[in-house]
């Protein structure tokens, strides 16, 4: 018997088809849920098991480092999660008008890479430098600097602060 005819008595008969390893399948409502979102709920995460794949955990912060109004942090891993080798991993968005104050870092550096829009970058030596995407924003431990937002779109700028 050719295969094509095996297939169709098989079917005939109301056997259900075998999968390549030869294991009956199942229909699709008898299958177990799969995925993040197992079945449309998400899947609880075990004690202590950190999830693969998640959501940034975002806080609102007002006046950071003495600047005006609000910076929107995305927190992409925590502090425990960089391993005592950084503080903070984050994308960062500054509302038009809106500023991360001057601050200095001991013992640590924090560089910028900007994603969108565009803004003014205060070095250590005070100078003042206007930024956009694809620009990196760099100062050495010990050193200062703030970014500011004076254009009419947000600011969106990743940073990254790692110890010396």
């Amino acid at each position: 018997m050719s295969r094509k005819m095996f297939c169709i008595e098989r079917a005939k008969s109301g056997v259900p088809p075998a999968d390549r390893r030869g294991a009956q399948m199942k229909a699709p409502s008898e299958r177990a849920p799969r995925g993040k979102y197992a079945g449309g709920v998400l899947e609880k995460q075990q004690k202590g098991v950190r999830k693969m794949v998640r959501k940034t955990e975002v806080k609102i912060i007002e006046g950071l480092r003495g600047g005006r109004g609000q910076v929107e942090l995305h927190h992409i891993v925590s502090k425990e999660e960089l391993n005592g080798h950084g503080s903070m991993y984050a994308m960062g968005i500054l509302k038009p008008g809106c500023s991360i104050g001057y601050h200095q870092h001991v013992g640590n550096t924090e560089p910028y890479f900007i994603l969108k829009g565009k803004g003014i970058f205060v070095d250590n030596d005070l100078s003042r430098t206007e930024v956009g995407p694809g620009d990196v924003c760099y100062i050495e431990v010990g050193q200062s600097h703030a970014l500011e937002n004076h254009s009419q779109e947000d600011l969106i700028f990743m940073a990254l602060v790692y110890n010396e």
